[in-house]
């Protein structure tokens, strides 16, 4: 263990000093780069901007959790922030193919380990804080100042974006010498959104009195296109434009994805493997369900990672689904059951019964197929755009929403 963190010292320092020595030089300069930070709504903001601007006619660049993409030409990615010297490659890149714009997903990872050093950010943008990643920053104060670290170092000449709602919405920016923003659904936001409808039908939403209408659903879906239009809006886009764009504009895959099954039951595919992004997501799919439907979650944990999160995410799904399903997510060296029984450590006695337990996912999966019918919702959380399931160190092809496909043969 010491000599992991060791590494991790001679890496930050590594990086730290080959940017003060200019190797990466200056992306910033040539693009007005966004960097995206927080626990969740990442993918989902980076990539509707990326969507928007694109559709505008910028030439723009996406780096992410799901893909990364130089103008049109989509590329592999590894990592949802790549290391100093593939990031810095990815950017220059994109100022060859023309590029205007890059929105970019900054990882606490990234943060602390310095990968983004040296590069001159155009804005920064703040969705929310919560328990993640706590098996590698120890605690919620380290995981909350490696996002810090983000605002604090961006420039007097930049713009700076937080969620006023989130209880780490304003002290993010304490230090930050960038022109501070805030948006949220309170009150005295800079950018105040306000939800008129909410159903299965999308979003119906004003934002500093614009009518904004989505295909989008859920309250957090309401979050991240709030935080969208505000950027698009600091960035000096076309409203008018911007408006309808939001208007048809698709999520990004395996985040809140929804399709309807032959029987009639409404199926969401999403990434969410935090609990509080479990428990937002689960209750967006309660705020569109039907009145005598029910809702089916099957949920996993990913192994060798914050085992603390687990009993908590079991907590979630136990106590807010009907039909709460654990099965298995990505056990990768450990026991898939172990896990399981560590994600009902919490549940009483009553929610111990309501579970059902089918390790093998795409057996959860034909369960929660069983289970649902017309007017029902099935979530299948937690491995979203994920086309593989990693088990005892290999990789293994598995989609959540090409096993429901198969299995209504579609």
């Amino acid at each position: 263990m010491r000599n992991i963190f060791k590494n991790l010292k001679l890496k930050r320092r590594m990086y730290a000093a080959l940017a003060g020595m200019g190797v990466f030089g200056n992306p910033g300069k040539e693009l007005k780069i966004i960097g995206v930070t927080g626990t969740n709504g990442k993918t989902t903001v980076a990539t509707l901007l990326y969507r928007v601007a694109t559709a505008l006619g910028h030439k723009s660049g996406l780096i992410g959790t799901v893909e990364n993409i130089v103008g049109v030409e989509k590329r592999p990615m590894t990592h949802t922030t790549p290391d100093p010297l593939n990031l810095n490659k990815l950017l220059k890149d994109m100022i060859t193919a023309g590029c205007e714009y890059v929105f970019m997903e900054v990882s606490s990872h990234a943060l602390h380990q310095n990968r983004v050093a040296g590069i001159h950010f155009t804005g920064g943008i703040f969705t929310n804080l919560t328990h993640d990643h706590l098996d590698y920053h120890g605690n919620l104060e380290n995981y909350f100042q490696a996002k810090k670290k983000f605002f604090d170092k961006l420039p007097a000449s930049s713009f700076a974006l937080s969620n006023a709602d989130d209880t780490h919405g304003r002290v993010i920016l304490q230090h930050s010498r960038a022109k501070k923003f805030y948006y949220g659904f309170s009150s005295e936001e800079d950018f105040h959104g306000e939800i008129s409808k909410l159903d299965f039908s999308g979003l119906e939403l004003k934002f500093n009195n614009t009518f904004i209408k989505s295909k989008l659903l859920g309250k957090f879906n309401a979050y991240n296109l709030l935080a969208v239009w505000s950027t698009t809006k600091l960035l000096g886009f076309d409203m008018r434009r911007v408006t309808k764009i939001l208007e048809n504009v698709e999520p990004p895959r395996g985040r809140f994805e929804h399709f309807k099954t032959p029987s009639g039951a409404l199926v969401i595919v999403d990434y969410a493997h935090t609990a509080d992004a479990l428990e937002k997501v689960i209750t967006a799919a309660r705020e569109i369900l039907p009145g005598e439907g029910k809702l089916v979650v099957l949920a996993g944990c990913g192994g060798d990672r914050d085992p603390l999160k687990r009993p908590k995410m079991g907590k979630v799904v136990a106590s807010l689904a009907d039909l709460p399903i654990f099965t298995s997510d990505n056990p990768r060296s450990e026991d898939p059951e172990k896990i399981i029984e560590e994600m009902q450590e919490e549940l009483t006695e009553e929610e111990s019964r309501k579970a059902r337990i089918v390790v093998n996912r795409h057996e959860a999966i034909a369960e929660a197929m069983r289970l649902a019918g017309k007017g029902d919702i099935i979530l299948a959380a937690g491995k979203g755009h994920e086309d593989y399931q990693e088990i005892k160190g290999v990789k293994h092809h598995f989609d959540d929403r090409e096993e429901f496909e198969k299995m209504f043969g579609k």
